[in-house]
């Protein structure tokens, strides 16, 4: 079963933006692994989550900074396709 990647965002903070181009990376690089990518506003200021279903695996508030894409495609390939190469993302 491809699993669905959910983004939470703050759009009161303006990270509409940043949340879209996380997505479209991810859905770039995953195409035959993940259902899709949702981008959900947060109704909490400075909210910003990458869950896998209902997995945390980034969280900005604990992490104390956005996740760089390449980690992010680290994060992801590790729970969706952890035999996935990422070419350069994985130097």
């Amino acid at each position: 079963m491809k699993q669905i990647i959910t983004i939470e965002y703050c759009p009161k903070c303006g990270w509409l933006l940043r949340s879209a181009y996380m997505a479209q990376e991810l859905l770039g690089t995953f195409v035959d692994e993940i259902e899709g990518v949702l981008l959900k506003p947060s109704e909490t200021g400075g909210t910003f989550t990458i869950k896998i279903n209902e997995d945390l695996i980034f969280d900005r508030k604990t992490a104390g900074r956005f996740p760089e894409i390449k980690e992010l495609k680290q994060l992801v390939r590790d729970i969706v396709s952890p035999d996935k190469s990422l070419g350069h993302s994985d130097r």
